[in-house]
C-alpha cells in the first residue's frame, strides 16, 4: 500500500481524539476542593447540591457529538451530588426530574474531574426516570468539573444511611436496586463531621476510632508543618490519641489520629482546633528543617499511601 492510500485510510477515521490527561489533584480550583475530596473518598454516605452550566461542545470538527449534546450550551441546572448510587450507577435521572450523580463511582481516565463532569452533563442529558448505567470515554476535550460548575460552596450533608436513594415522590428501586441499598447500609461506617475545621470527619470502624483530617495546603508544606509538630512532641489531639500517618487523597494530604472511642465524637473539636492552629504557625516556618524534623519528615514520607 503506497503513502497516499495509507494517508487517505488514516484520515477516513475521522479526527484523532486525545485521551484525557493524568491531573495529581483534579479537585484544584473548585470551592471547598477538600471537600470534593472527601465526598470522592472518606465519607461513605452524604449528598450536596451544586449548579452547573452547560459548555460549548468542545469537541473536535468531525467527531462524535457529546452524550448531552441535546442540552442548551449556556443553560444552568441544579444536580445533587451523591456518594453512592443503586448498583454503582454512575447517574440518575428522576422521573420528577432530579438529576443524581454519583462521586464513588471509579475513573476511567487519570482526572476524576473530567469523569465526574461527563457523568454530570450525561445524567442531565438522560431520559426522566432513568439511570446512567455506563458512560462514555472522557477524553481531553471533555470538560472538567471547573469548567461547568458555577456554584460559590459544595459542603456534603452527611446521611446515617442511603435511603436517599428513594425519592420522597414515591420512586421505588426495583428487587435489584432494594438488594443494593440493603446491602450498602448494612456496610456504612458511621461517621460525623467535626466542625472546629475545615473537612475533617470523625469515624468508627469495628472497635476503633479515627479522625480523617483533609488539608488544603500542598504535600509538601502540609507534611513539613506535620514533622515539625512531631519533633516538638505537638502532633497529637491529647488524650488517648495517637497520629498514626497520613495518605495522599486526590493530590491533597489526610491525616489519620486514632482515638479514645470512649469519648464523644464532638468532643474532639476543641483539640483539633488547637492542632489546626499550631499547624497554621508551623506552615509559615521556612527554617531549615532539625535532625528531628528531617526524621520525622521521612517517617512520614515512607509511610504515606495514595489513594484516588
Amino acid at each position: 500500500m503506497g503513502k497516499a492510500s495509507r494517508r487517505k485510510n488514516r484520515d477516513a477515521k475521522g479526527p484523532k481524539l486525545l485521551p484525557a490527561p493524568f491531573e495529581a489533584r483534579p479537585f484544584e480550583g473548585l470551592p471547598h476542593e477538600t471537600e470534593w475530596v472527601a465526598m470522592r473518598e472518606i465519607i461513605p454516605a452524604a449528598t450536596a447540591t451544586v449548579t452547573v452550566r452547560v459548555p460549548e461542545d468542545a469537541a473536535p470538527e468531525g467527531a462524535p457529538a457529546p452524550a448531552w449534546a441535546g442540552l442548551e450550551a449556556g443553560s444552568e441546572h441544579e444536580v445533587t451530588l451523591a456518594t453512592v448510587l443503586p448498583l454503582a450507577w454512575p447517574g440518575l435521572h428522576r422521573a420528577e426530574g432530579d438529576a443524581l450523580t454519583a462521586l464513588q463511582t471509579g475513573s476511567t481516565t487519570g482526572d476524576p474531574s473530567r469523569d465526574i463532569a461527563q457523568a454530570i452533563l450525561t445524567t442531565l442529558a438522560a431520559q426522566p426516570g432513568q439511570p446512567v448505567t455506563t458512560l462514555p470515554q472522557a477524553m481531553a476535550h471533555t470538560p472538567r468539573l471547573q469548567d461547568i460548575v458555577v456554584s460559590d460552596a459544595m459542603v456534603p450533608e452527611l446521611r446515617e444511611d442511603f435511603g436517599f436513594w428513594v425519592s420522597g415522590d414515591g420512586d421505588a428501586l426495583d428487587d435489584a436496586g432494594q438488594l443494593s441499598l440493603e446491602r450498602a447500609n448494612e456496610a456504612i461506617v458511621p461517621t460525623e463531621r467535626l466542625d472546629s475545621v475545615d473537612s475533617a470527619f470523625w469515624c468508627r470502624m469495628g472497635d476503633r476510632t479515627y479522625i480523617r483530617w483533609l488539608l488544603p495546603h500542598t504535600e509538601d508544606a502540609a507534611t513539613t508543618a506535620l514533622a515539625r509538630l512531631k519533633a516538638a512532641g505537638e502532633h497529637t489531639l491529647g488524650g488517648e490519641s495517637t497520629l498514626l500517618g497520613a495518605f495522599r487523597a486526590a493530590g491533597v494530604l489526610v491525616p489519620v489520629f486514632e482515638v479514645d472511642p470512649a469519648v464523644d465524637p464532638q468532643e474532639w473539636n476543641a483539640p483539633l482546633g488547637e492542632l489546626a492552629a499550631r499547624l497554621e504557625a508551623r506552615l509559615g516556618d521556612d527554617s531549615p528543617l532539625t535532625p528531628d524534623e528531617r526524621r520525622a519528615r521521612e517517617g512520614f514520607s515512607s509511610r504515606q499511601v495514595t489513594i484516588r
